[in-house]
């Protein structure tokens, strides 16, 4: 009789990274703790890291590759599907073009070490413009902020929420996500910390979340309105003179240009704009501005809106002018074991912003992709680079793109589709063909992406639990 044994690997199911303790036994896992010893998470999970489990275990999960006929769908091997794949390709860029094959990459690509290899390489060998990815749907306002102010679209700086004594939070819920584009598991124990340790959490949302439940504060916002707050704050800061001398005042360009902007939008005049009293607006300033520590986060609910590229700056700029932005307690930038900045970053700018646009809605391209919102028209209006197939990967446009509705219309028009995905869902149905990969406890794991996120400098290479079936293949 074999006992159980233990293995400890980082879940790869969302941006906190937790560390996890699964015990198991031949091909089954018996449990699924959190690992105390993580340095990290320390013994933290939510609900979804057990579903590692359901997802190894489900029957309905695809292992080889299915194709669909009229007969409805039939498995085949992977050189059959390899080749009809690669004959579409062919065929239909020589006949339409490079950009008649369009490419779409979902969130489950960056929580994956072998998508992040060899995915950007695959793309490129494509020669397409008509890439998309779920990036555009909740988060470019962060990089383009990032690559306008700091040199680099990945150099987003980090709230330092173990050590601040005041944080104002908007547009997030990290009592629920555990952070987004801050990797921090166990945030609702981190909030406490702050609180216990005398600091502040002042909430920021039109809805009342699970992080407003347990801040110091919480005020409701008119919708879309986060802009004309932060201004505000920048305002009271400049209009009283008690921004301080920052430390990186030989680093700063347009400080004068934004003490102009910033004279138009005192408390009293947008307050009732923004739904917060005015003199609310300018007590937060001053307890921000005179806190030892203080850092400012803004996230989804204040990147999806009209003014989500003002925002993320002026998040920036509040942090910048406050002393608080590469400090301790405040806004920092990471140092992981495989930098990203670092190596990506060499040669010198990393990121591009409008070097094209989209053929229909004349949308501007970010570092080589266009937004996700034009994807549906650009299959959908006939002409010259009109798409004509499409690449999906371990993503779901139908549900997560903007206009499920005419996305599957779209979808349904497409002379090819491609989905590299382990289950068949509402958006692979449309594939002719569907390229399944191993799941988590199948693969080798290490986050490239999320230790450059991360409120602590750790690093933590996954082995492999379950060796994959011999008709599976890695995503690499």
């Amino acid at each position: 009789m074999l006992d159980n044994k233990i293995h400890y690997r980082t879940c790869n199911l969302c941006e906190a990274m937790c560390g996890l303790e699964i015990t198991y036994k031949e091909k089954k896992v018996i449990s699924i703790v959190g690992d105390k010893k993580d340095p990290l998470s320390k013994g933290f999970i939510c609900p979804k890291s057990l579903a590692l489990k359901d997802l190894y275990e489900d029957p309905d999960r695809l292992k080889t590759p299915i194709k669909r006929t009229e007969n409805g769908w039939q498995e085949i091997s992977w050189t059959e599907a390899f080749d009809e794949v690669e004959i579409q390709i062919k065929k239909i860029q020589e006949k339409y073009g490079n950009n008649a094959v369009a490419t779409y990459q979902g969130n489950p690509n960056v929580h994956n070490v072998g998508s992040m290899l060899y995915g950007g390489p695959f793309l490129k060998s494509l020669k397409t413009k008509q890439k998309y990815s779920a990036t555009s749907a909740d988060q470019l306002p962060h990089h383009i902020a990032s690559l306008k102010m700091f040199g680099h679209q990945m150099l987003i700086p980090i709230p330092d929420i173990e050590r601040t004594d005041y944080l104002l939070i908007l547009g997030a819920n990290p009592a629920a996500s555990n952070g987004s584009l801050l990797t921090a598991p166990g945030f609702p124990q981190k909030i406490k910390s702050i609180q216990k340790r005398g600091g502040k959490v002042i909430n920021i949302d039109p809805r009342f979340t699970e992080t407003s439940k347990i801040s110091s504060q919480h005020l409701y916002i008119n919708p879309g309105k986060d802009a004309l707050f932060l201004l505000s704050l920048l305002h009271v800061i400049f209009d009283q003179g008690i921004e301080e001398k920052t430390h990186l005042s030989n680093y700063l360009k347009g400080l004068e240009e934004i003490k102009e902007i910033v004279k138009e939008y005192s408390p009293k005049k947008t307050a009732l704009l923004i739904g917060i009293d005015s003199l609310e607006i300018q007590k937060i300033a001053k307890d921000f501005m005179y806190s030892k520590t203080a850092v400012c986060y803004g996230r989804m609910g204040v990147s999806t809106q009209e003014y989500g590229g003002i925002c993320q700056w002026l998040i920036n700029v509040l942090n910048i002018v406050t002393n608080n932005m590469d400090k301790v307690g405040g806004a920092m930038f990471t140092k992981p074991a495989i930098d990203l900045v670092y190596m990506t970053g060499i040669q010198g700018k990393v990121g591009n912003f409008d070097r094209y646009r989209s053929r229909v809605h004349n949308l501007p391209e970010y570092s080589g992709e266009l937004p996700v919102a034009t994807l549906a028209d650009e299959i959908l209006t006939e002409g010259e680079g009109q798409i004509k197939m499409f690449i999906c990967t371990a993503g779901n446009p139908v549900l997560s793109a903007p206009n499920g509705k005419k996305m599957e219309k779209a979808l349904e028009k497409l002379d090819f589709m491609v989905s590299i995905d382990i289950y068949l869902n509402e958006t692979s149905k449309y594939a002719n063909i569907i390229l399944p990969t191993t799941n988590g406890l199948e693969t080798l794991h290490y986050d490239l992406v999320f230790h450059q996120l991360a409120i602590r400098n750790t690093a933590k290479l996954s082995e492999v639990l379950f060796e994959k079936d011999e008709n599976q293949k890695h995503d690499w």
